[in-house]
């Protein structure tokens, strides 16, 4: 079997895992094709043929985060961009709770079904118009609406649900300590 054969009969496989991961198909169909690139390029680094079809899908993998990646740093310069006026006064604790909770909502996003997950990352971090959304997942207007009412609202739920575990001082309450009475939820 010739690698070009190989690489051929892996394109459907690598698109539909990559769809699973990316936010939007356009990005999965990016990741796929990169991947497959890469795959072509260094299949001659691979030592036995058994772990293609796992180093593949870690290609994939790993260029669906780029893409991410890729866009958290693009929406983090238009921020830093639209801030450029503001006083820059905030300190080092700031910066690393601010890290914080940009992972806790990341993880909260991660954690959303895939299609409501795709309609919130597309619309909200994206900034894509409804209509652009709606058509690029194959929905009615009204459909992808109410996805992504249901992905906000379990979103808000998910982090009001993790807030509880965190100190006001910006400290992890580990599992199962109780709230000291009079403590005040932040």
């Amino acid at each position: 079997m010739s690698l070009t054969t190989v690489v051929l009969e892996s394109q459907p496989h690598v698109r539909k895992f990559a769809l699973t991961l990316c936010a939007s198909p356009q990005d999965a169909e990016d990741a796929a094709q990169e991947a497959l690139i890469i795959l072509y390029r260094k299949i001659g680094t691979l030592r036995a043929t058994g772990a293609l079809a796992s180093w593949m899908f870690r290609i994939v993998r790993n260029e669906c985060l780029r893409h991410v990646r890729t866009l958290a740093s693009r929406s983090e310069e238009a921020r830093a961009e639209a801030q450029e006026g503001a006083p820059a006064a905030s300190s080092a604790e700031d910066a690393v709770l601010h890290r914080l909770e940009v992972a806790r909502i990341a993880a909260a996003v991660g954690e959303l079904p895939l299609d409501q997950r795709q309609v919130l990352v597309m619309r909200d971090i994206q900034g894509l118009p409804g209509r652009t959304v709606a058509h690029a997942l194959g929905l009615s207007s009204a459909a992808m609406k109410s996805r992504l009412h249901r992905a906000r609202a379990a979103l808000r739920h998910s982090l009001a649900a993790t807030e509880g575990d965190v100190r006001p001082e910006g400290e992890v309450r580990p599992e199962g300590e109780v709230r000291p009475e009079g403590e005040v939820r932040p």
